[in-house]
């Protein structure tokens, strides 16, 4: 499966973006999905994640109630809708595959396949 990721881009602080992720090959409905990010000199952390129904969403603190993950099985994509972004939040962000249908998690261990990230500058 290959992952495409798209939607960064240059913003302000407090504005918002929408990353999009479309995966090709073959179909990824019965695996959760999820997003994560790199800022320069840090390690990836996970962002948000997604259960393989779409029925469980799941955050990482930073982001709880700005960021909002979702998908569409039938067009296998998933999406990142940021809001109120802040400048730290300036990172690449990559969408990622776990390894094993219906299983959640939000350890990178568990996401075998990865987008080829898109940058995300927030500017102050």
């Amino acid at each position: 499966v290959q992952l495409q990721a798209s939607g960064g881009g240059l913003v302000q602080a407090g504005g918002s973006l929408r990353l999009s992720c479309a995966a090709s090959g073959r179909s990824v409905a019965n695996y959760a999905m999820a997003w994560f990010r790199q800022a320069p000199g840090k390690e990836r952390e996970f962002v948000a994640g997604i259960n393989w129904t779409g029925g469980n969403r799941y955050y990482a603190d930073s982001v709880k109630g700005r960021f909002t993950i979702s998908r569409d099985n039938a067009k296998n994509t998933v999406t990142l809708q940021m809001n109120s972004l802040k400048p730290e939040e300036t990172a690449v962000y990559y969408c990622a595959l776990n390894s094993r249908p219906y299983e959640s998690g939000r350890q990178r261990i568990a996401f075998g396949s990865w987008g080829q990230g898109t940058l995300v500058t927030v500017s102050s």
